[in-house]
């Protein structure tokens, strides 16, 4: 440190891909380096479950959402919900971006993050390809994805611009069944409270240490 107080911080680079434990009986996703893309329709209840796994873990961790940091632009905030266009897509992929660079700082730096998106599984250019640009090889993507009532009951408990009509929750919905059969890990928390969400992710990214998904 100088006497100005600057701390020199290591650069973020692409995130590699989680080294396997050299004994896969004892791993424990509760202590490694990760990078997690946690991906579900509105209402899955995936930044509640993001925010829950990232406070409860036993190695310093973050929750980055790219919803939160889309709505960091305030005057002229391109909102989806009032028609996807140029500028709504322009500030979804800058935001994406701008997560992207926030989790390859973290994860060089010792502190591992879950991130949060709809990642649609029928434009895998503009998705999971975006994801892995922008954060690395080593992210390990897993699909939230309970029934539509009860995202729709979830949906209907939200309050402002992250409330959707029935019809949009139902239409997203309908499309992010096409990430069965996809290869990806998928948890169906439909009858699952947040803290049994929660563990099941931890399951499931214990897994994919050992044996990362092909996407």
């Amino acid at each position: 440190m100088s006497t100005t107080g600057h701390v020199q911080l290591p650069p973020g680079g692409p995130v590699p891909l989680p080294h396997p434990p050299a004994d896969p009986s004892v791993a424990d996703a509760s202590q490694a380096a990760v990078a997690v893309l946690l991906i579900g329709p509105a209402g899955a209840g995936k930044t509640t479950v993001a925010r829950y796994w990232a406070d409860r873990r036993r190695v310093p961790t973050a929750h980055i959402s790219l919803d939160d940091v889309r709505e960091w632009v305030r005057s002229g905030f391109a909102n989806p919900q009032s028609g996807w266009n140029e500028h709504s897509e322009a500030q979804y992929r800058l935001a994406r971006r701008t997560c992207g660079f926030a989790a390859r700082n973290f994860l060089a730096n010792g502190i591992s993050c879950i991130l949060d998106d709809a990642v649609f599984p029928d434009r895998p250019v503009v998705g999971l390809g975006g994801w892995k640009r922008h954060v690395g090889p080593g992210l390990l993507p897993v699909v939230v994805l309970p029934g539509l009532e009860i995202v729709l009951e979830r949906n209907a408990a939200r309050t402002g611009n992250r409330r959707l009509s029935d019809e949009e929750v139902a239409r997203i919905h309908g499309r992010m069944a096409g990430w069965y059969g996809s290869g990806l890990p998928i948890i169906d928390n439909s009858t699952y409270d947040v803290e049994t969400t929660a563990r099941m992710l931890d399951e499931v990214v214990t897994r994919s240490i050992a044996s990362p998904p092909s996407w």
